[in-house]
């Protein structure tokens, strides 16, 4: 073999270990990037679903905005009509009539126009018992008495049944349909009945009893003799009750009425004595013996007997 030949071969040889060389750095490089890439690929994906999540939740809350807004409009609707539709409690009144068929207030106590805690929305029909007992007469007088039925406003709407009673027997069915009955006053005292009917329905029944004449005349009297003998009670009452109020007084005010009733006393006393007094003075006056008047000559004869002589004149 030539030298050239050898050296040419040996030149070869390294070029081929550097190519290995340089083709095992490569495939090292890749096996390297390929290691990596899951981690990589895992970290993108991740971001990736992060990203998708955070278009996904925009989107979910614009949606839950948009339904927000058209359940907003909805939700003030039934705001409104649920304050139109507030819930309502009502009460109701006393019935005016205790019996048969009267009127009621209806009073509402919540929902009330301008915030008042009670107000009246209507006043409507109410009923009670049936029998109403024994009624008075509208009007009477000695001769006549008018008698009234149970009813209301319209009275045309009802129907009345007048009866006229008797003992032990089926009362007797009057002509009379209207809500007032006038009758005469009989020898012998009578019994009425009215009964109210609503669609064929007894509402209210009332009796009456009519007297006679005579009995009318004994109840005025015996009337006027109560209200006599009532006037004289009444007035015996006061007048005690007046009475012990002063015996009350005096027995608290003893010390003061003693006092006042001491000065009276010795006020009186000083008056009858000073009245005696002068009574006797008079009486003194009076058993005095009167002078006797004597003539004119014998009174100046007297004088000139006891006056005095001048010394002049003796001589």
């Amino acid at each position: 073999m030539s030298p050239g030949g050898a050296g040419c071969p040996a030149g070869l040889l390294l070029t081929l270990g550097w190519l290995l060389l340089a083709s095992l750095r490569a495939s090292s490089a890749t096996n390297v990037t390929a290691l990596q890439d899951p981690g990589f690929t895992r970290q993108a994906e991740s971001q990736a679903e992060s990203q998708a999540e955070g278009q996904g939740e925009g989107e979910n809350d614009e949606d839950s905005y948009s339904e927000v807004e058209e359940t907003e409009g909805p939700t003030e609707a039934t705001d409104d009509v649920l304050n139109k539709t507030v819930v309502k409690e009502v009460e109701f009144g006393m019935c005016t009539a205790t019996c048969g068929i009267g009127f009621r207030e209806v009073i509402l106590t919540n929902g009330c126009p301008g915030g008042e805690s009670k107000c009246i929305v209507r006043v409507e029909e109410c009923r009670g018992p049936v029998d109403c007992g024994w009624g008075q007469p509208i009007s009477e007088s000695f001769e006549n008495v008018k008698l009234a039925c149970i009813r209301i406003s319209p009275e045309n709407r009802f129907k009345y049944m007048w009866k006229l009673l008797r003992s032990n027997q089926q009362p007797i069915i009057l002509a009379n349909d209207s809500a007032i009955l006038e009758v005469r006053r009989d020898v012998h005292p009578r019994a009425f009945e009215c009964d109210t009917l609503d669609s064929n329905e007894v509402v209210a029944s009332v009796r009456f009893t009519v007297y006679t004449m005579s009995e009318m005349q004994m109840r005025s009297s015996r009337s006027d003799t109560d209200i006599a003998l009532v006037f004289v009670l009444t007035t015996g009452v006061f007048f005690c009750i007046f009475i012990i109020f002063i015996l009350i007084f005096i027995i608290i005010n003893w010390v003061a009425v003693k006092a006042f009733w001491a000065d009276k006393v010795s006020t009186t006393e000083i008056h009858s004595e000073i009245s005696s007094m002068k009574y006797k003075d008079s009486a003194s006056l009076d058993q005095a013996p009167t002078e006797v008047p004597r003539p004119e000559e014998e009174a100046l004869s007297e004088w000139h007997e006891e006056a005095p002589i001048p010394v002049g004149d003796e001589s």
